[in-house]
């Protein structure tokens, strides 16, 4: 079942028997059955009758609520798992700092191989010598994260790891983008808008699993611990970051899907410096959705399965570890 996204300003989501209306203005914009719909993904100022929210909470379907331009405000979520043994397990793992420290290290190498086989695809054909050194220090990355001794200095490896990868980012454009560098809050350009905003829908998803699962999303191995960060569900989006949003950012930009036409300056100081149109996201979160549908072979399971299921197996392994007080983790690579 895929997620319901909504857009539409000043829309309300009410309940029709079985079924979501959405109505704006007087007029229905769309209805949609109850048990056709996964998720609810609001952007803005779109409001929820009381009935309806009461029963989304009774048929589990997850609701996050997103500013207008995408930013994670917070989710409708229903009792919390039962299973309290696992989560027992996770806090008990997570005080160990070596235990943490290991988890990362497989977390950060996984990244590193996808931005590096990521680099590698494209430059078949650009045979660009700055995109092969890149491709090269990754590499050299890769080997040094299981010989950091502390947290902080992983972080280091892998924040030199994304400064390199996106130095060349740009190289992977047919047209002419402007992208500096990456720029996390607020984006200060459109390819920037659409790392964060491809970021931001990707971790919602993350969570979900972790929840599904029944682990403590806040509590992670690598982010710190902060008042509602979801931690562990940024762990593990890592390995999927590169794999996921940068491979649609650029099918979007390649392709002209979206173009410069589609983002305007921000007009007052609510706004970001850059805002994209409601036409573009909807593109986007078309591309994203057919992009979590796509099959793959999982390289633990050797299941065919679509991302969406890989996001769950990720983190069911990950749980595996926390109850078992292993580290064998293997982080989602692709060739």
């Amino acid at each position: 079942m895929p997620p319901v996204y909504l857009v539409e300003q000043g829309a309300q989501v009410s309940l029709e028997q079985n079924r979501l209306l959405i109505e704006r203005a007087g007029g229905i914009l769309l209805k949609v059955p109850l048990a056709h719909c996964s998720a609810l993904v609001l952007f803005g100022n779109i409001s929820l009758t009381t009935p309806t929210i009461k029963r989304l909470l009774q048929e589990a379907v997850d609701v996050v609520f997103l500013s207008v331009h995408g930013e994670y405000q917070g989710r409708l979520v229903g009792p919390m798992s039962k299973h309290g043994q696992l989560r027992r397990w996770q806090y008990q793992r997570l005080e160990d700092k070596s235990y943490c420290l290991r988890l990362a290290q497989t977390l950060v190498a996984g990244k590193c191989r996808n931005m590096r086989a990521f680099l590698l695809r494209y430059n078949r054909d650009l045979q660009s010598a700055e995109i092969a050194a890149v491709c090269a220090r990754l590499s050299e990355a890769v080997d040094r994260c299981p010989r950091t001794t502390q947290l902080s200095g992983l972080l280091g490896v892998e924040g030199s790891a994304s400064a390199a990868y996106f130095g060349v980012f740009r190289q992977l454009f047919k047209h002419d983008w402007d992208f500096p560098q990456r720029v996390r809050r607020p984006p200060t350009d459109p390819v920037n808008v659409l790392l964060s905003f491809g970021y931001t829908l990707l971790a919602r998803w993350i969570e979900a699993s972790v929840a599904l699962v029944g682990l403590d999303p806040m509590l992670g191995v690598m982010h710190s611990l902060e008042y509602g960060r979801p931690s562990l569900a940024l762990d593990l989006m890592e390995e999927f970051r590169t794999i996921i949003v940068d491979s649609i950012v650029l099918r979007c930009l390649n392709m002209a899907l979206i173009t410069p036409a589609d983002f305007r300056a921000g007009q007052s100081a609510e706004e970001r410096a850059v805002v994209m149109s409601d036409s573009a996201k909807r593109i986007f979160i078309r591309e994203f959705e057919a992009r979590l549908d796509t099959e793959i072979m999982h390289p633990v399971t050797h299941e065919r399965m679509v991302y969406r299921r890989v996001f769950e197996i990720q983190t069911r392994l990950l749980a595996r570890c926390l109850r078992d007080g292993v580290t064998t983790y293997q982080a989602f690579v692709v060739r």
